[in-house]
């Protein structure tokens, strides 16, 4: 909580805050005094928030801070998942949360499977990428490229020199993985696998570790990516990502072209592509390309 609101703080200007500019300022954005008085608090009061010490803290407390500090809607859910966290609220839920396998139920396969012109995936919180239809998995071969190990995106981002190629915009796409990510760990901060990940990834990465100490957030529910695939070239996807109901950590992502656009063909011919190496019985091969 503290690092997240003295991050957020630091990154807006008294002018963006409407306040009047007096005197050197030995350091960039709000001080505690400005967002307590833009909160309607003292500054005593803030300063304990900003120290993480939020039992009792009410809803329009935390909500006058999130307008002081301009947060947008994946921010709030933020501050508000750490504040749960903080004041124990959540820990009858965590307890009773699914426990975190590394597979999905034959039924979600079977549902993947079935989705037949568009690349469908499931993930979870973590980024691993544990199922995909046929063309999910061809159009994340590169992903799949180590058979030996869990498929996970955030590796895939920050420690495979073929994202790079993958991602046309690879500064975006790091910055999205860090702050799913970031995201993630205020919904569940107790997550053994997602520490053990964040570690590997500061420890490897020094292009992870700087922005994971940047504290952005984000929702992943919509939008459009763009991707360079080694086999169709040029991607440009809209994507909808859904949380499952009978597994409330895993998220199912469905990719989709715009009709009659180059991204459609291109689908079509990934598609057809996937389809003659694995009836060629070339799995292997696909996840090595």
């Amino acid at each position: 909580m503290r690092e997240f609101l003295t991050s957020r703080r630091a990154r807006i200007s008294p002018e963006q805050a409407g306040l009047p500019v007096a005197g050197q300022r030995r350091v960039p954005g709000l001080r505690r005094s400005e967002v307590a008085a833009l909160a309607g608090m003292s500054v005593e009061y803030y300063a304990k928030l900003e120290r993480g010490s939020l039992a009792g803290a009410s809803a329009g407390v935390l909500d006058a801070v999130a307008r002081a500090l301009q947060l947008d809607d994946a921010e709030r859910a933020h501050l508000l998942h750490l504040a749960h966290e903080a004041d124990g609220s959540t820990a009858i839920l965590r307890r009773a949360r699914h426990p975190k396998h590394a597979s999905i139920h034959p039924s979600l396969q079977w549902t993947l499977d079935a989705i037949t012109s568009a690349p469908a995936i499931v993930g979870n919180n973590r980024m691993d990428l544990l199922a995909a239809n046929q063309l999910g998995r061809a159009m994340y071969c590169d992903v799949y490229a180590d058979p030996a190990s869990q498929p996970n995106f955030a590796r895939f981002a920050f420690l495979d020199s073929a994202a790079h190629r993958f991602y046309p915009d690879w500064e975006l796409a790091a910055n999205m993985t860090v702050a799913n990510l970031r995201t993630a760990a205020g919904k569940d901060p107790h997550d053994k696998g997602l520490h053990d990940l964040v570690g590997e990834l500061s420890t490897r990465s020094d292009e992870f570790r700087r922005r994971w100490g940047a504290h952005n957030v984000r929702t992943h529910g919509t939008g459009v990516k763009q991707f360079h695939h080694h086999i169709v070239g040029d991607l440009t996807l809209a994507y909808e990502s859904m949380d499952l109901r009978a597994d409330p950590h895993l998220t199912m992502t469905v990719y989709s072209a715009e009709p009659g656009s180059s991204s459609e063909d291109a689908l079509r011919l990934l598609a057809s592509w996937a389809a003659s190496q694995e009836a060629a019985g070339s799995t292997t091969k696909l996840s090595a390309e």
